[in-house]
């Protein structure tokens, strides 16, 4: 039941960091672990898309494949995780991308998941939170290669 959160604050405007993070076929490219995403279907209507996408992440020897439902809410500037299938019990993910006074965006990220099995859970476990760790980063790094260099407001 391992849960992490962050807000990191970035000095791109939210519509773009919520269009980084919408377009879920890059993110092999640069978010760490993440070694394959195919977005298996894709539903839009009422300013709402809904994505069916697999993503398989690996460390060293370790590989697993697992499918979501991405719901992307630009209006709300919000973007929705719900687990489909693979390895876990549950997963459960949201990014909120909120204006600061600055223009920039406080990025929200929450995740909370299980693993199906104790063993897979022990072995992958700690992948998964140090790869967690490293995401606000890596879309931060993202946004400025992307949008142009800025200054971090804050990690």
């Amino acid at each position: 039941m391992p849960k992490y959160s962050s807000v990191t604050q970035v000095a791109h405007a939210p519509a773009q960091m919520f269009a980084l993070v919408a377009d879920v076929e890059r993110y092999p490219e640069f978010l760490p672990m993440c070694e394959a995403l195919t977005v298996r279907s894709r539903r839009e209507g009422d300013g709402i898309t809904v994505l069916t996408a697999d993503m398989t992440v690996g460390y060293k020897a370790l590989r697993e494949t697992f499918t979501s439902q991405v719901t992307l809410r630009p209006a709300e500037n919000r973007i929705d995780v719900k687990y489909l299938e693979g390895p876990f019990r549950y997963l459960e993910n949201r990014w909120d991308f909120e204006p600061t006074a600055g223009g920039g965006t406080d990025i929200r990220f929450f995740i909370d998941y299980e693993f199906k099995s104790r063993i897979l859970g022990a072995l992958m476990g700690s992948m998964f939170d140090r790869a967690f760790r490293m995401f606000a980063d890596a879309f931060k790094r993202r946004a400025d290669t992307i949008y142009g260099f800025s200054q971090s407001l804050k990690a």
